[in-house]
């Protein structure tokens, strides 16, 4: 990683904090906590489609990317599946983000597009098993 000593702890706490929103998000659907599924208070019916599945992909990815394990194949179907999510879900109430809904679909498509284009970065589990490995370091994330 490029860069100073601040732009890796940036890059690995934003990393955790998107993973993490998105893994509550996933919870809330699938364990129906937090408010639970859409603010029903209730877990989504075990494997309907498509909001079960995309709970659970929620909350799997969004652990993936938060201990940076798996990173970029787990960010490149969280994007996909926001993105998915608001062309499917959000687009066809309105045109932009602010007037259909779709503001944490989009935010969270980018995030992890960017995530998934940049890596993990050195504070992450994958950069942990690679170095045991004897792998060098792959993954850069310029200042």
């Amino acid at each position: 990683m490029s860069g100073n000593r601040l732009t890796e702890a940036v890059w690995a706490l934003f990393r955790v904090v998107v993973g993490l929103l998105f893994a509550l998000h996933g919870a809330s659907t699938v364990f129906g906590v937090f408010g639970g599924n859409r603010g029903s208070g209730h877990a989504a019916e075990v494997g309907a489609w498509p909001g079960w599945w995309a709970g659970l992909i929620q909350l799997v990815t969004g652990l993936l990317v938060l201990a940076g394990l798996l990173t970029v194949p787990a960010a490149l179907l969280a994007s996909g599946s926001m993105a998915y999510a608001y062309f499917t879900v959000h687009q066809p109430n309105g045109l932009l983000p602010m007037q259909n809904g779709g503001d944490a679909a989009a935010l969270f498509c980018w995030a992890f597009l960017a995530i998934a284009a940049i890596g993990a970065g050195p504070w992450s589990a994958d950069t942990v098993l690679r170095s045991r490995r004897g792998d060098p370091a792959r993954e850069t994330v310029d200042a």
